[in-house]
């Protein structure tokens, strides 16, 4: 449902249109930001900032389009910049998560995770390089047209489309061999 949230059709004040932003798309923001940072801490701070340049910007909701595709894109902004951070560079480069996670052997965890076939393609996704696993996020778990992630990410649409392709390809060989 590609709905606007605006004043448009009803006379809300600010904290009702805030609520219904924060109802309508709380989770889905958080898992947005989740499959960008694989962090559920940091993705609660990224949406709880763009709920509060929601919160500012309810005076000039006018002026925006789509509504949908302007939180997506804010949302999409505040991961990559998190990521690119000087910050979780030198946390994750200084750990020895990455050669436990680059390990060949299934960790107990993802043993877990594979008996729930959902979990397992989740699992999968995460594994993508961002620009993979943005398109597949919202192509497939945000339901988006291609239309419409391309002007979210400001990328052509035959790009998309590509990606998805590779993606597809990607996902299907690290489950194979996962399998």
């Amino acid at each position: 449902m590609n709905r606007r949230i605006s004043t448009e059709n009803i006379k809300w004040d600010r904290d009702s249109w805030f609520e219904e932003i924060m109802n309508q798309y709380g989770e889905k923001l958080m898992k947005l930001s989740y499959n960008y940072t694989k962090d559920w801490c940091l993705a609660e701070d990224i949406v709880q900032d763009v709920m509060v340049t929601c919160y500012k910007e309810y005076e000039n909701l006018d002026k925006i389009v789509s509504f949908k595709a302007w939180i997506y894109r804010i949302t999409i902004n505040k991961c990559k910049d998190v990521l690119k951070s000087s910050i979780i560079k030198r946390v994750i480069a200084d750990s020895n998560l990455l050669a436990f996670i680059k390990s060949s052997e299934l960790t107990p965890e993802m043993t877990i995770m594979k008996r729930s076939e959902e979990e397992f393609l989740s699992a999968c996704v995460l594994e993508l390089s961002i620009k993979y696993r943005e398109v597949i996020t919202l192509f497939y778990y945000e339901e988006l047209s291609i239309e419409e992630i391309s002007e979210i990410l400001k990328i052509n649409p035959n790009t998309i489309k590509t990606r998805l392709s590779r993606a597809r390809i990607k996902l299907k060989s690290l489950m194979e061999r996962w399998r």
